[in-house]
């Protein structure tokens, strides 16, 4: 989630460098983030390739800062 606060779209092969997971540890995540209405996916193909592209909701975002402003109450801060 916190790739997808601060870019606007980020593809499946950018994501999974970033996050140095496998493809199926991702699709996973995302198609639960999906279901829960946190990410946009956005299937197209380039040429002859499959494209795949996820961006924040602003569900996601709100869900997002929350989980921030939670953790630094429970940091005392």
């Amino acid at each position: 989630m916190s790739v997808l606060m601060v870019n606007d779209w980020v593809d499946f092969s950018e994501m999974k460098g970033l996050l140095e997971i496998t493809d199926g540890n991702l699709a996973s995540h995302s198609n639960a983030l999906e279901k829960v209405g946190y990410i946009e996916v956005k299937k197209e193909f380039v040429g002859k390739k499959p494209k795949t592209s996820y961006r924040v909701t602003q569900s996601g975002r709100q869900a997002f800062t929350d989980h921030l402003d939670a953790l630094e109450k429970l940091l005392g801060r």
